[in-house]
């Protein structure tokens, strides 16, 4: 008899990498013996204290996990990628909490951050479908496809997304937009789990077995 496997999808870190580890630790002793996924939805960096010990850690665990460990790009990233890249300036990025990102590094611009961090940013992907649920940053533009959305939309929307009722073939599993409640909010078609951690509020993995599409449980650690 197959050994059931679990997903386990975590919301927005942004740099706090205390409630990282305590909250991969409690994942770990959740699956037990069952074979463990790990779904990253983005928003690794700024704000919080230590984005360089977030990226480093996750990498450490995608070498451990392969890949059982699907990380998705946030526009945080985004934003850092277009300062390296020369598309944006650095000062709407440095009011969104990259100074700090920059200080957990001990570097002042975000061309000397080091190489292999910046390469791992750039081999994130926007979205993750497994066929039950799509896994994404920010949510998705209601009125397309999910095969025909812009990165742009799924790193980046709110509204119409938010306040859209319809099905869109999947559970739509999202971060992004802080939740007040620092509670889940899980909807007919969504669910979000931005627990706003760097806020004070508690950094959450939703878990995911084979054979339902909502989750079957909560975990959190703040």
């Amino acid at each position: 008899m197959a050994v059931a496997s679990l997903t386990y999808a975590i919301g927005d870190i942004q740099g706090s990498l205390h409630s990282l580890r305590a909250l991969i630790e409690r994942c770990r002793r959740h699956a037990s013996t069952r074979a463990m996924t790990l779904v990253f939805l983005g928003d690794y960096i700024d704000r919080g204290p230590d984005s360089a010990g977030v990226i480093g850690l996750i990498m450490e665990l995608q070498a451990e996990l392969g890949e059982r460990l699907i990380p998705l790009k946030g526009n945080h990233e985004a934003m850092a990628l277009d300062v390296i890249d020369g598309k944006a300036e650095a000062e709407f990025w440095l009011s969104q909490g990259g100074g700090q990102t920059l200080r957990s590094y001990g570097v002042t611009s975000a061309e000397a951050l080091p190489r292999d961090h910046v390469a791992w940013l750039r081999s994130l992907r926007a979205s993750y479908d497994d066929g039950r649920r799509f896994f994404v940053h920010a949510g998705i533009d209601p009125d397309k496809p999910l095969a025909a959305q812009d990165e742009h939309d799924l790193i980046w929307i709110r509204e119409p997304f938010l306040s859209d009722r319809r099905d869109h073939g999947r559970l739509i599993v999202h971060g992004h937009t802080p939740l007040e409640t620092a509670t889940p909010d899980l909807r007919d078609n969504r669910l979000n789990i931005d627990t706003a951690a760097v806020y004070g509020g508690a950094l959450t993995a939703a878990v995911f077995n084979d054979t339902q599409t909502n989750p079957v449980a909560f975990l959190q650690a703040d």
